[in-house]
Parts: structure tokens; C-alpha cells; sequence
């Protein structure tokens, strides 16, 4: 096998060690984080498989994952807004929300959609050794480093918009930031623009996850007090979130 096949099936076997994990952590409910943990190594698999895609079986890997992305999203969104909650004294509105957690986890780790996807991961490195032998991974480091590098040409070109959707390039940055960390071989980035990714990632989160609380205001009257605390913070958070924009707009025009 080439070195970059080397590489994939090596991260593959990596990441299902963890899936397999964060499994048996959500089963057991040992801790908070579990939930968060399977989410972050799904993310990781997705931006490894990204580059890949025309392969056998990556397609279906990717449905899986995207299924069990789809399925654990609206539970962490509860968890991030109960810890928030907590934070502003609000005990019995984070409490209701994390009220069950342990059977919630139990379901997500019995789930068809995580059961499928640990079920193709654990088939998937014969199935690119296969294709390895019947040459349909030739250039494959050429392949993958050209697709990365469209993901950066797109990042580039949100970033020049200037009414930017900043929905739009919270998702680009995320893509190029876990693209470039499943193929550091390929030095898309050194480590003074990944710590920028980093910092406009998390400052577009800051700025999202209010306005997801925010929007959830007019139905939960328990949210009322921390309203203008929110939208304070909303503004600040896309004042802060421009500023690095524009800092990561001319670091990527750099590189």
C-alpha cells in the first residue's frame, strides 16, 4: 500500500478504538463528556473520509456518520445550554434538561445509526485494500491534497465576501481546521493558522450558540431572565467573530 493508504486505514483503526469507547462510556453513563467525545471522533472520521470520497464503501460511511451526527446534535445542544443554565444559577431549567441522561446515552449507544456505522468502520480498511489491489487508489495523496486544497479555495473565497453568512463559515473553517489535522502530512497549515481556525471556530460558536438560545426564548419562559444577558453577548460575540475573520482572511491569503 502507498504511504497515505498507510495513513488512512492507521487513522481508521485509530478512530474506531474510540467510537468503540465512547460506546461503551455512553452505555455505562460514566461521564459527562462521552456524548461530546463521540460526536468530536465522528467529526474526525467524516473530515478523513471527505477527501476520499469515489472510494468503495466511503459514501456509505459517510451516510452513517452524517445519520449519527443528525441524531446526536439536538442532545448535545441540550447539554451545552444546560451547563449554561447551571452557570447563571437557573438550576431547575438545566435540570429538566438533563433530566433522563442515562437512558438517553443507553439509547444512542444501542442506536441503529451508531450500530451501523461501527459495523461498516470495521469492515472498511479490507475494503480499501481491495481497491488498493485492483488499483483504485493510484495518486491517491494527489487526490486527497487537491481536494483539500478546494475546501481551502472555498474557504478563501467566503471569506473575501463581505456579507458574509456566518453559519456558511463556521462550517467552512471547521472543514479545512479537521481536513488539515486527519492529513498533516500535507502541511495545508502551519501552527500559527490552525490556532486562527481554532480561534474563529470557537468565536463563531460563541456567537451561534446564542442565537440558538436565543431563539428558544419565546418557548421556554425559564429562559426569559437570561434574554439580555444573551443578546449582549450575541453582539459582542459577532463583533469579536469579524475581527478574527478578518485577521484569518489575510493569513489564508498568505498561505
Amino acid at each position: 500500500m502507498s504511504a497515505m493508504l498507510d495513513h488512512v486505514v492507521a487513522q481508521v483503526l485509530t478512530l474506531q478504538v474510540r467510537l468503540l469507547a465512547c460506546r461503551e462510556r455512553l452505555a455505562a453513563d460514566v461521564d459527562s463528556e462521552a456524548l461530546h467525545d463521540l460526536r468530536t471522533t465522528t467529526r474526525r472520521l467524516r473530515s478523513l473520509l471527505r477527501p476520499l470520497r469515489g472510494l468503495p464503501a466511503v459514501d456509505q460511511l459517510e451516510d452513517a456518520a452524517r445519520a449519527l451526527g443528525a441524531l446526536t446534535t439536538p442532545l448535545r445542544d441540550r447539554e451545552v445550554l444546560a451547563a449554561e443554565l447551571r452557570e447563571r444559577g437557573q438550576q431547575d431549567a438545566a435540570e429538566r434538561r438533563l433530566r433522563g441522561r442515562a437512558q438517553t446515552f443507553a439509547t444512542v449507544a444501542a442506536s441503529p445509526e451508531l450500530t451501523r456505522m461501527l459495523a461498516i468502520i470495521d469492515a472498511f480498511p479490507a475494503f480499501l485494500r481491495a481497491a488498493d489491489r485492483e488499483g483504485l487508489v493510484k495518486g491517491l495523496q494527489k487526490r486527497v491534497d487537491k481536494r483539500l486544497g478546494k475546501q481551502w479555495h472555498k474557504l478563501q473565497q467566503g471569506l473575501l465576501d463581505p456579507a458574509h453568512d456566518r453559519h456558511r463559515l463556521r462550517l467552512l473553517i471547521k472543514r479545512v481546521r479537521y481536513g488539515d489535522e486527519a492529513y498533516p502530512q500535507l502541511d495545508h497549515a502551519d501552527d500559527k493558522l490552525q490556532r486562527l481556525l481554532k480561534r474563529a471556530q470557537g468565536d463563531l460558536g460563541d456567537w451561534h450558540d446564542r442565537l440558538q438560545w436565543l431563539a428558544q426564548v419565546p418557548l421556554d419562559v425559564a429562559l426569559l431572565p437570561c434574554q439580555a444577558a444573551w443578546q449582549a453577548e450575541l453582539e459582542a460575540a459577532e463583533r469579536q467573530a469579524d475581527l478574527t475573520l478578518k485577521r484569518l482572511h489575510k493569513a489564508v491569503s498568505r498561505r
